[in-house]
């Protein structure tokens, strides 16, 4: 019997698999897809998230971030991050880091889905594999959450979507620069000397596609002059919610454990941090306090998310968000500070 089994070899995964070998677990992660892989997202890592990476030994080389950049016409708010700087990074080169990371400290990962797991006193066994813990990393639709019947209902509000490409132009800033519409938000972050990378998030339904929805931004397209780099790649719905984190033998770690919104740019630090805590619950041999520290280490982020989607809810109010942080940027620096 192995000691740990991961589903899902993305950030979340891998880093579990990372930190749970370091302590000693022979870890065995369960994975579809080969190589690096792509998929939306902002690709912004908060400085916590690049401090975790250097804890697990991993190096990604990328366009450093100073702060954030709030637009709106030509209304903006900017912080910058105190101490320590984020890191833009292609999600394909962060993915091959990790994998070479898990690889170097003799992580076994094999092909195949966990879409359904059996457990009883003394482990759980899923595709033919027995172990005594299961850690589901498997993203924001998780076959393992649905399977264990911890998916929740989403709640009323509007489904959110995100819409990803990236474009052959030099970086005009360094910060994650988040343009903000009536409609929608448009993250924009420097991954490389001459790459940017733009996700756009707003409601599903009829929308309409990544270039309908970039027009939300008049000052921001005149900046994408270059070619496109990358094809566009979407997610969603975004909002996803878990009853609980621990099921038995079962963690829930990164998007599968719940995700509220990419409004902030803390999905990559988030997945990081609860995967560690997972592990070090795992190695204490206190699974069971896995899901208070998940809600200690997700309430800031939470409650700062919830009430910037339901100030976008009301068309007055989200205008107001750009303006606010301008004229009070000490409280806009604190928020920023927050994310590191």
């Amino acid at each position: 019997m192995i000691d740990l089994l991961v589903a899902g070899g993305g950030p979340a995964g891998l880093a579990a698999a990372i930190h749970a070998t370091l302590a000693g677990m022979e870890t065995v992660v369960v994975e579809p897809r080969e190589g690096p892989v792509d998929k939306a997202c902002g690709e912004g890592i908060m400085p916590g998230g690049v401090r975790a990476l250097r804890a697990l030994g991993v190096e990604v080389s990328g366009a450093p971030l100073r702060g954030i950049r709030y637009v709106q016409g030509d209304r903006s708010a900017e912080a910058a991050f105190h101490h320590a700087s984020g890191l833009g990074v292609r999600r394909t080169a962060l993915h091959a880091a990790l994998r070479r990371r898990a690889a170097e400290v003799g992580v076994r990962v094999v092909p195949g889905r966990i879409t359904g797991v059996r457990q009883d006193a003394g482990g759980v066994t899923a595709r033919g594999l027995t172990a005594r813990w299961l850690i589901a990393a498997d993203g924001l639709h998780s076959p393992v959450r649905r399977a264990l019947g911890l998916e929740s209902p989403p709640g009323p509000r509007p489904a959110r979507y995100g819409l990803r490409r990236h474009y052959r132009v030099r970086p005009w800033t360094d910060c994650v620069e988040v343009h903000w519409s009536r409609h929608g938000e448009a993250y924009v972050t420097p991954v490389g000397d001459d790459l940017v990378g733009v996700a756009v998030l707003g409601p599903g339904g009829g929308a309409g596609g990544y270039e309908e929805r970039l027009a939300w931004f008049p000052a921001l397209t005149p900046l994408l002059r270059g070619p496109s780099a990358s094809s566009v790649r979407g997610a969603g719905p975004l909002r996803r919610r878990a009853g609980r984190r621990v099921a038995g033998r079962v963690l829930l770690v990164g998007d599968a454990a719940g995700y509220v919104d990419a409004l902030t740019g803390e999905g990559i630090a988030l997945a990081l941090a609860t995967a560690g805590a997972a592990v070090r619950c795992l190695a204490a041999g206190r699974p069971q306090e896995y899901e208070a520290r998940w809600r200690r280490l997700t309430r800031r982020h939470r409650l700062l998310t919830e009430g910037l989607l339901l100030a976008r809810e009301h068309p007055r109010a989200a205008g107001l968000i750009v303006p606010a942080a301008s004229r009070l940027p000490r409280l806009f620096a604190a928020a920023v500070h927050a994310l590191q």
